[in-house]
Parts: C-alpha cells; sequence; structure tokens
C-alpha cells in the first residue's frame, strides 16, 4: 500500500501531463531578443486601466519609480465569461506565482490564460516573517469592506478602479473577480490570519507572462500603494506618500520563437453533470 505525505501538493504533475509545461521553451520566449514593442504605459496612482495582449505576446508590469502594488484582472478577450480563476490557481499552482506558473480559467473553461515568463523578484523567497511576493491569497481591496470597517465611502481602492477599467469593453463590476496581487508581499501569520507586509520591489522590478489565448488586462494601482502604512486598524492613516505609478509594455514575440506552439484547448470534459445518467439501482 502506497502512503500518503500529508502535506504533499494535493495537485501534482505526471511527466507529459497538462500540469508538465516545457520550461524550455518559456525560457527562449523570455530571452529571446527580438521582440518587438507594440504598447506601453504608465499607469497613475490609485488608477485603473484595462488593455489587450494578443495570444502569443508577452505583457510585462513594471516598477517605473518605487515599490506599489497593481491588482490583476484576466479575461478571455473574445469571451469575458471566461476569467482568472485565482482559488483553482492556488491549488494547480501556489498560492504565491513566479516564473513557470501559470494563471488558470473558471469553469467550465479551465485552461492557462497566461504563462509566466519573467519575474525580477523570483529569488525572493519566503522571508523571516513568511511573507512571499505575486499574492493569490487575499483579494482587491474594495469600498465595501472599506465603509464596513471604517464608515466611510474611498472611490478609488482597486475594485473600483478596475471597474472603471472596464466598462469601454463592456464589462461592469460584475466582471471584476480575485486577482493576483503583483509584487505584494503576503502570507498567514501564527493565528492562520493574513498579512501584507510593505512591497519589496524596486525601481526596475517586472512582473512579464505570455498569453496563452487573446488576454483582456486590466490593473490598479493600489491606493495602499507599498503598504508600508496600515490601512484598516488604530495606526491607519492615508498612505498617499507611498503610492507610485506603475508601468505595462506589451511586445509581439517573433514567429520563430513560437514554432509549434498553439493555444490550449478548452478542458475537455463534455459537461453532462450526470444530467443523463440512469439510476444506480
Amino acid at each position: 500500500m502506497v502512503s500518503i505525505e500529508p502535506t504533499a501538493a494535493a495537485y501534482q504533475a505526471t511527466a507529459g501531463g497538462f500540469l508538465d509545461l516545457d520550461r524550455a521553451f518559456y525560457s527562449k520566449i523570455h530571452e529571446d531578443s527580438r521582440h518587438e514593442l507594440v504598447d506601453s504605459f504608465i499607469l497613475p496612482i490609485r488608477s485603473g486601466r484595462a488593455w489587450r495582449v494578443p495570444a502569443g505576446y508577452l505583457c510585462r508590469i513594471t516598477i517605473p519609480e518605487g515599490p506599489q502594488v497593481g491588482d490583476l484582472n484576466l479575461w478571455n478577450f473574445n469571451d469575458p465569461r471566461e476569467r482568472m480563476w485565482a482559488a483553482r490557481t492556488r491549488q494547480l499552482q501556489a498560492a504565491h506565482v513566479t516564473v513557470f506558473d501559470r494563471l488558470w480559467s473558471i469553469l467550465p473553461f479551465l485552461r492557462p490564460m497566461v504563462t509566466i515568463t519573467g519575474d525580477s523578484l523570483k529569488d525572493y523567497g519566503k522571508d523571516g516573517e513568511g511573507g512571499r511576493v505575486h499574492d493569490l491569497l487575499g483579494t482587491r481591496c474594495d469600498p465595501y469592506v472599506n465603509t464596513l470597517l471604517t464608515g466611510k465611502d474611498f472611490d478609488y481602492h482597486c475594485h473600483s478602479n478596475l471597474t472603471r477599467a472596464v466598462l469601454p469593453y463592456g464589462l461592469t463590476e460584475f466582471d471584476v473577480h480575485d486577482v493576483l496581487n503583483v509584487f505584494q508581499c503576503t502570507g498567514l501569520n501564527d493565528q492562520d490570519k493574513y498579512f501584507m507586509k510593505a512591497c519589496p520591489a524596486k525601481k526596475g522590478d517586472y512582473f512579464e507572462f505570455f498569453a496563452e489565448i487573446d488576454i483582456l488586462a486590466a490593473l490598479s494601482t493600489c491606493p495602499g500603494g507599498d503598504l508600508s502604512v496600515p490601512l484598516w486598524g488604530p495606526n491607519a492613516r492615508d498612505p498617499l506618500e507611498v503610492c507610485r505609478p506603475l508601468g505595462v509594455e506589451v511586445y509581439k514575440v517573433h514567429s520563430d520563437v513560437l514554432q509549434g506552439w498553439k493555444s490550449p484547448e478548452k478542458a475537455a470534459y463534455a459537461g453532462r453533470h450526470g444530467l443523463a445518467a440512469k439510476p444506480w439501482a
């Protein structure tokens, strides 16, 4: 009888299986010097913006001035019902993601939307307080919880920034979903409660991903800035002085590098859900 390691990852890749990706291929994409810059912009503090990343292109989120957290949402550009699934990504990949991890879409699609190809903080690991970067444990700050905790309205939380960002694409507040907190350092304390630390990113740091399908991405520059100032509690105050912009760059990948690559198919499950099943007895 095979024993199970109690703390082994529940979802594990088998050689050649769907979770076993070609690391050499994605390394080559990251390292190739022939990428063509097709779009770039700076996202001001406490704002949001959405943009397209075509399938087979790279997107890089950058730190142009100093530490700053960004909240990222992803949709299928052609069918926004398909969007990023933070919870399943935590299970299939990790609660904090880095190079070679993928961000997965919700049911019934369930496929990798993007693959992370570059991360200047990939060696951060786990710090002395248990913090790790690029967080999927938490979600976006929002005006509802802020009013609940403080009794005051504030219209520039990440949820609101993302809502404004996607309106030009025909989406609404109902389409905004759990985020990847890029550059955010988080963990669970000894009471199993979520904590946030000051962002360790520095000017010049970046987070890069490869679009496996046509992507609509949206990013918010968190109103908490680098999170070095408490947002709630007895020591909370407005962290405006630690808010900084983020940069976004989109690159066309040279066709030579993409030889043999194709967008992943949607999950192969037939979708019957037992509705046509005969009684067991």
